[in-house]
Protein backbone atom coordinates (compact mmCIF):
# COMPACT_ATOMS: atom_id res chain seq x y z
CA UNK A 1 0.00 0.00 0.00
CA UNK A 2 1.45 3.39 -0.97
CA UNK A 3 1.60 6.15 1.62
CA UNK A 4 -1.30 8.21 0.18
CA UNK A 5 -3.47 5.07 -0.02
CA UNK A 6 -2.43 4.17 3.52
CA UNK A 7 -3.34 7.65 4.75
CA UNK A 8 -6.76 7.49 3.11
CA UNK A 9 -7.45 4.04 4.54
CA UNK A 10 -6.43 5.07 8.04
CA UNK A 11 -8.41 8.28 7.87
CA UNK A 12 -11.56 6.37 6.90
CA UNK A 13 -11.08 3.61 9.46
CA UNK A 14 -12.19 4.03 13.08
CA UNK A 15 -9.56 4.02 15.81
CA UNK A 16 -9.05 0.64 17.43
CA UNK A 17 -12.58 -0.10 18.70
CA UNK A 18 -12.95 3.54 19.79
CA UNK A 19 -15.46 5.80 18.07
CA UNK A 20 -14.11 9.03 16.54
CA UNK A 21 -15.68 12.38 17.33
CA UNK A 22 -15.85 15.50 15.13
CA UNK A 23 -13.91 17.60 17.67
CA UNK A 24 -11.65 15.85 20.16
CA UNK A 25 -10.22 16.96 23.49
CA UNK A 26 -6.68 15.58 23.82
CA UNK A 27 -5.28 15.65 27.35
CA UNK A 28 -1.86 14.94 28.90
CA UNK A 29 -1.01 11.84 30.92
CA UNK A 30 2.33 11.95 32.67
CA UNK A 31 1.28 9.09 34.94
CA UNK A 32 -1.46 6.49 35.28
CA UNK A 33 -3.37 8.61 37.85
CA UNK A 34 -3.24 11.55 35.41
CA UNK A 35 -4.51 9.34 32.60
CA UNK A 36 -7.44 8.18 34.71
CA UNK A 37 -8.16 11.77 35.78
CA UNK A 38 -8.30 12.88 32.15
CA UNK A 39 -10.55 10.03 31.05
CA UNK A 40 -12.84 10.37 34.07
CA UNK A 41 -13.31 14.10 33.45
CA UNK A 42 -14.16 13.85 29.76
CA UNK A 43 -11.02 13.58 27.61
CA UNK A 44 -11.64 11.99 24.21
CA UNK A 45 -7.94 11.12 23.92
CA UNK A 46 -4.91 11.03 26.20
CA UNK A 47 -1.26 11.13 25.20
CA UNK A 48 1.64 9.59 27.09
CA UNK A 49 5.28 8.57 26.75
CA UNK A 50 7.84 6.02 27.87
CA UNK A 51 10.36 6.58 30.65
CA UNK A 52 13.25 7.43 28.34
CA UNK A 53 14.53 9.98 25.84
CA UNK A 54 12.01 8.99 23.15
CA UNK A 55 9.48 11.57 24.37
CA UNK A 56 9.79 15.31 24.95
CA UNK A 57 8.77 15.22 28.61
CA UNK A 58 11.52 12.96 29.91
CA UNK A 59 11.42 14.00 33.57
CA UNK A 60 12.27 11.76 36.51
CA UNK A 61 9.15 10.31 38.13
CA UNK A 62 6.99 10.81 35.03
CA UNK A 63 5.83 8.59 32.19
CA UNK A 64 5.02 4.92 31.77
CA UNK A 65 6.49 1.46 31.69
CA UNK A 66 4.85 -1.19 29.50
CA UNK A 67 2.63 -2.55 32.28
CA UNK A 68 1.29 0.91 33.10
CA UNK A 69 0.61 1.65 29.42
CA UNK A 70 -1.31 -1.61 29.03
CA UNK A 71 -3.31 -0.75 32.14
CA UNK A 72 -3.96 2.75 30.84
CA UNK A 73 -5.07 1.55 27.42
CA UNK A 74 -7.56 -0.87 28.98
CA UNK A 75 -8.90 1.85 31.25
CA UNK A 76 -9.25 4.39 28.44
CA UNK A 77 -10.77 2.00 25.91
CA UNK A 78 -13.28 0.70 28.45
CA UNK A 79 -14.54 4.27 28.77
CA UNK A 80 -14.46 5.10 25.05
CA UNK A 81 -11.25 7.15 25.02
CA UNK A 82 -8.18 6.81 22.79
CA UNK A 83 -4.51 6.61 23.75
CA UNK A 84 -1.70 8.21 21.76
CA UNK A 85 1.99 7.55 22.44
CA UNK A 86 4.45 10.43 21.98
CA UNK A 87 7.71 9.30 20.39
CA UNK A 88 8.45 12.87 19.46
CA UNK A 89 12.17 13.40 19.98
CA UNK A 90 14.82 12.75 17.36
CA UNK A 91 16.76 9.45 17.33
CA UNK A 92 20.43 9.95 18.08
CA UNK A 93 23.17 8.44 15.94
CA UNK A 94 24.65 6.66 18.95
CA UNK A 95 21.48 4.67 19.70
CA UNK A 96 18.68 4.85 17.09
CA UNK A 97 17.48 1.42 18.18
CA UNK A 98 15.95 2.94 21.33
CA UNK A 99 13.39 4.80 19.19
CA UNK A 100 12.64 1.83 16.92
CA UNK A 101 12.12 -0.41 19.92
CA UNK A 102 9.78 2.17 21.44
CA UNK A 103 7.72 2.24 18.25
CA UNK A 104 7.55 -1.55 18.23
CA UNK A 105 6.26 -1.45 21.81
CA UNK A 106 3.61 1.11 20.87
CA UNK A 107 2.33 -1.13 18.07
CA UNK A 108 2.39 -4.27 20.22
CA UNK A 109 0.55 -2.56 23.08
CA UNK A 110 -2.26 -1.41 20.79
CA UNK A 111 -2.10 2.38 21.08
CA UNK A 112 -4.51 4.25 18.83
CA UNK A 113 -1.78 6.42 17.29
CA UNK A 114 1.87 7.35 17.67
CA UNK A 115 3.00 10.99 17.63
CA UNK A 116 6.25 11.27 15.66
CA UNK A 117 8.67 14.03 14.65
CA UNK A 118 11.51 12.21 12.89
CA UNK A 119 11.05 11.21 9.20
CA UNK A 120 13.34 8.21 9.61
CA UNK A 121 11.17 6.85 12.40
CA UNK A 122 8.08 7.49 10.28
CA UNK A 123 9.61 5.43 7.47
CA UNK A 124 10.37 2.63 9.94
CA UNK A 125 6.73 2.71 11.08
CA UNK A 126 5.46 2.53 7.49
CA UNK A 127 7.67 -0.47 6.76
CA UNK A 128 7.24 -2.42 10.02
CA UNK A 129 3.77 -1.43 11.20
CA UNK A 130 1.73 -0.36 8.14
CA UNK A 131 -1.58 -0.36 10.03
CA UNK A 132 -0.37 1.95 12.80
CA UNK A 133 -1.92 5.40 12.73
CA UNK A 134 0.72 8.16 12.55
CA UNK A 135 0.38 11.73 13.86
CA UNK A 136 2.92 14.46 13.14
CA UNK A 137 4.17 15.93 16.41
CA UNK A 138 4.43 19.63 17.10
CA UNK A 139 8.15 18.79 17.39
CA UNK A 140 8.07 18.16 13.63
CA UNK A 141 7.82 21.96 13.16
CA UNK A 142 5.36 21.85 10.25
CA UNK A 143 4.06 25.40 10.02
CA UNK A 144 2.61 25.28 6.48
CA UNK A 145 0.40 23.01 4.40
CA UNK A 146 3.15 22.05 1.94
CA UNK A 147 5.18 20.50 4.77
CA UNK A 148 2.14 18.70 6.19
CA UNK A 149 1.13 17.37 2.77
CA UNK A 150 4.70 16.13 2.23
CA UNK A 151 4.49 14.07 5.41
CA UNK A 152 1.13 12.68 4.28
CA UNK A 153 2.39 11.76 0.82
CA UNK A 154 5.62 10.19 2.05
CA UNK A 155 4.55 8.54 5.30
CA UNK A 156 0.76 8.52 5.46
CA UNK A 157 0.47 11.03 8.31
CA UNK A 158 -3.24 11.47 9.13
CA UNK A 159 -3.03 14.20 11.79
CA UNK A 160 -0.64 17.09 12.43
CA UNK A 161 -0.18 19.11 15.63
CA UNK A 162 0.56 22.72 14.73
CA UNK A 163 3.32 24.71 16.48
CA UNK A 164 2.08 27.49 18.75
CA UNK A 165 3.37 30.30 16.55
CA UNK A 166 0.56 30.55 13.98
CA UNK A 167 -2.24 33.10 13.94
CA UNK A 168 -5.83 31.95 13.47
CA UNK A 169 -5.69 33.16 9.87
CA UNK A 170 -2.63 31.01 9.25
CA UNK A 171 -4.28 27.99 10.88
CA UNK A 172 -7.27 28.50 8.62
CA UNK A 173 -5.09 28.57 5.50
CA UNK A 174 -3.43 25.31 6.52
CA UNK A 175 -6.77 23.57 7.09
CA UNK A 176 -8.13 24.73 3.73
CA UNK A 177 -5.19 23.22 1.84
CA UNK A 178 -4.62 19.81 3.42
CA UNK A 179 -6.76 16.71 4.00
CA UNK A 180 -4.70 15.95 7.11
CA UNK A 181 -6.53 16.38 10.42
CA UNK A 182 -5.28 19.44 12.29
CA UNK A 183 -4.77 19.49 16.06
CA UNK A 184 -3.97 22.74 17.88
CA UNK A 185 -2.96 23.59 21.42
CA UNK A 186 -5.80 24.98 23.50
CA UNK A 187 -4.39 25.32 27.01
CA UNK A 188 -1.06 25.21 28.81
CA UNK A 189 2.41 26.67 28.82
CA UNK A 190 3.51 28.45 25.69
CA UNK A 191 6.70 27.97 23.71
CA UNK A 192 8.10 31.06 22.02
CA UNK A 193 10.10 28.95 19.58
CA UNK A 194 8.82 26.86 16.69
CA UNK A 195 8.84 23.54 18.49
CA UNK A 196 11.40 21.10 17.18
CA UNK A 197 13.83 23.89 16.36
CA UNK A 198 14.74 25.06 19.84
CA UNK A 199 18.17 24.32 21.29
CA UNK A 200 18.32 27.09 23.91
CA UNK A 201 18.50 24.66 26.82
CA UNK A 202 21.51 22.89 25.30
CA UNK A 203 23.59 26.08 25.41
CA UNK A 204 23.51 26.00 29.20
CA UNK A 205 22.95 22.33 30.08
CA UNK A 206 24.09 20.37 27.04
CA UNK A 207 20.61 18.84 26.71
CA UNK A 208 17.63 20.02 24.67
CA UNK A 209 14.06 18.76 24.35
CA UNK A 210 14.72 17.62 20.79
CA UNK A 211 17.52 15.24 21.75
CA UNK A 212 17.06 14.27 25.40
CA UNK A 213 13.38 15.07 25.88
CA UNK A 214 14.02 17.75 28.50
CA UNK A 215 13.92 21.54 28.40
CA UNK A 216 15.93 22.68 31.42
CA UNK A 217 16.61 19.22 32.94
CA UNK A 218 15.74 19.09 36.66
CA UNK A 219 19.27 18.01 37.60
CA UNK A 220 20.48 21.43 36.43
CA UNK A 221 17.77 23.44 38.24
CA UNK A 222 18.46 25.20 41.54
CA UNK A 223 16.61 27.75 43.67
CA UNK A 224 18.93 29.67 46.01
CA UNK A 225 18.03 32.09 48.79
CA UNK A 226 20.30 35.16 48.72
CA UNK A 227 20.30 38.60 50.41
CA UNK A 228 19.06 40.01 47.06
CA UNK A 229 16.11 37.57 46.92
CA UNK A 230 15.36 34.05 45.76
CA UNK A 231 17.33 33.17 42.65
CA UNK A 232 16.58 30.50 40.06
CA UNK A 233 19.61 29.08 38.29
CA UNK A 234 20.10 26.66 35.45
CA UNK A 235 23.42 24.83 35.58
CA UNK A 236 24.71 27.73 37.65
CA UNK A 237 23.49 30.41 35.26
CA UNK A 238 21.22 33.05 36.85
CA UNK A 239 17.81 32.95 35.13
CA UNK A 240 15.69 35.09 37.46
CA UNK A 241 15.55 36.73 40.89
CA UNK A 242 12.30 37.03 42.85
CA UNK A 243 11.09 39.48 45.47
CA UNK A 244 9.66 38.17 48.79
CA UNK A 245 6.27 36.57 48.17
CA UNK A 246 6.68 36.52 44.41
CA UNK A 247 5.98 33.20 42.66
CA UNK A 248 9.19 31.54 41.45
CA UNK A 249 8.77 30.05 37.99
CA UNK A 250 10.60 27.06 36.58
CA UNK A 251 13.92 28.33 35.14
CA UNK A 252 13.99 28.16 31.37
CA UNK A 253 16.12 30.50 29.29
CA UNK A 254 13.22 31.80 27.22
CA UNK A 255 11.19 32.76 30.32
CA UNK A 256 13.89 34.41 32.40
CA UNK A 257 14.15 38.10 33.27
CA UNK A 258 17.24 39.75 31.94
CA UNK A 259 19.08 43.07 32.30
CA UNK A 260 18.36 44.90 29.07
CA UNK A 261 20.14 48.19 28.60
CA UNK A 262 21.34 50.17 31.59
CA UNK A 263 18.32 50.10 33.87
CA UNK A 264 15.71 47.68 32.51
CA UNK A 265 15.03 44.17 33.76
CA UNK A 266 12.14 42.24 32.23
CA UNK A 267 11.01 39.14 30.34
CA UNK A 268 12.90 39.93 27.17
CA UNK A 269 11.82 36.79 25.25
CA UNK A 270 8.59 35.43 26.76
CA UNK A 271 6.54 35.96 29.90
CA UNK A 272 5.50 32.98 32.04
CA UNK A 273 1.83 32.71 31.09
CA UNK A 274 -0.51 30.02 29.77
CA UNK A 275 -2.35 29.79 26.49
CA UNK A 276 -6.13 29.72 27.00
CA UNK A 277 -8.45 29.38 24.00
CA UNK A 278 -11.81 29.16 25.77
CA UNK A 279 -13.18 32.19 23.96
CA UNK A 280 -12.08 30.82 20.56
CA UNK A 281 -13.78 27.40 20.71
CA UNK A 282 -16.65 28.12 18.25
CA UNK A 283 -14.21 29.73 15.83
CA UNK A 284 -11.79 26.79 15.99
CA UNK A 285 -14.62 24.32 15.39
CA UNK A 286 -16.05 26.32 12.50
CA UNK A 287 -12.71 26.52 10.69
CA UNK A 288 -12.35 22.74 10.87
CA UNK A 289 -9.86 22.12 13.65
CA UNK A 290 -10.05 18.41 14.46
CA UNK A 291 -8.69 18.36 18.01
CA UNK A 292 -7.79 20.63 20.91
CA UNK A 293 -4.66 19.69 22.85
CA UNK A 294 -3.82 20.44 26.48
CA UNK A 295 -0.14 20.84 27.39
CA UNK A 296 1.12 19.49 30.70
CA UNK A 297 2.37 15.92 30.99
CA UNK A 298 4.72 17.23 33.67
CA UNK A 299 1.79 18.55 35.69
CA UNK A 300 -0.18 16.81 38.46
CA UNK A 301 -3.30 14.65 38.12
CA UNK A 302 -5.19 17.45 39.89
CA UNK A 303 -4.15 19.87 37.13
CA UNK A 304 -5.24 17.40 34.47
CA UNK A 305 -8.60 16.84 36.17
CA UNK A 306 -9.34 20.54 36.58
CA UNK A 307 -8.39 21.56 33.05
CA UNK A 308 -10.13 18.59 31.43
CA UNK A 309 -13.34 19.19 33.36
CA UNK A 310 -13.53 22.86 32.34
CA UNK A 311 -12.67 22.26 28.69
CA UNK A 312 -15.10 19.34 28.42
CA UNK A 313 -17.93 21.51 29.70
CA UNK A 314 -16.93 24.42 27.45
CA UNK A 315 -16.60 22.26 24.32
CA UNK A 316 -19.97 20.60 24.91
CA UNK A 317 -21.55 24.01 25.47
CA UNK A 318 -19.98 25.36 22.27
CA UNK A 319 -21.22 22.38 20.23
CA UNK A 320 -24.73 22.76 21.61
CA UNK A 321 -24.85 26.58 21.38
CA UNK A 322 -22.37 27.71 18.71
CA UNK A 323 -24.10 31.06 18.07
CA UNK A 324 -24.77 31.87 21.72
CA UNK A 325 -21.52 30.63 23.21
CA UNK A 326 -19.57 32.77 25.66
CA UNK A 327 -16.74 31.66 27.93
CA UNK A 328 -18.07 31.69 31.48
CA UNK A 329 -16.12 33.71 34.08
CA UNK A 330 -16.07 30.64 36.34
CA UNK A 331 -14.30 28.66 33.61
CA UNK A 332 -11.69 31.37 33.19
CA UNK A 333 -11.15 31.65 36.93
CA UNK A 334 -10.72 27.89 37.27
CA UNK A 335 -8.14 27.71 34.49
CA UNK A 336 -6.27 30.77 35.76
CA UNK A 337 -5.74 28.96 39.05
CA UNK A 338 -3.55 26.40 37.28
CA UNK A 339 -2.12 28.66 34.58
CA UNK A 340 1.55 29.50 34.50
CA UNK A 341 1.96 32.74 36.43
CA UNK A 342 -1.80 32.51 37.10
CA UNK A 343 -2.43 34.49 33.93
CA UNK A 344 -3.53 33.63 30.41
CA UNK A 345 -3.09 34.79 26.83
CA UNK A 346 -4.30 33.99 23.33
CA UNK A 347 -0.67 33.86 22.24
CA UNK A 348 -0.04 33.93 18.51
CA UNK A 349 -3.69 33.15 17.74
CA UNK A 350 -4.44 36.81 18.30
CA UNK A 351 -2.04 39.24 16.67
CA UNK A 352 -3.49 42.77 16.90
CA UNK A 353 -1.13 44.13 14.24
CA UNK A 354 -2.39 41.71 11.56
Amino acid sequence: MTSPDRAAALADAPAQSVESKPFELVCPAGSLPALKAAVDHGADCVYLGLRDATNARNFAGLNFDEAAIANGIRYAHDKGAKVFMALNTYPQASNPELWRSALDKAADLGVDAVILADPGLMQYAVQKHPKLRLHLSVQGSATNYDAINFYREQFGIVRAVLPRVLSLEQVQRVIERTPVEIEVFGFGSLCVMVEGRCALSSYVTGESPNTHGVCSPPKAVRWVETPQGRESRLNGVLIDRYAPGENAGYPTLCKGRFDVGDDENYYAIEEPTSLNTLELLPQLMKMGVRALKVEGRQRSPAYVAQVTKVLREAIDHSIANPHRYAAKPAWMASLDQVAEGQQHTLGAYHRPWK
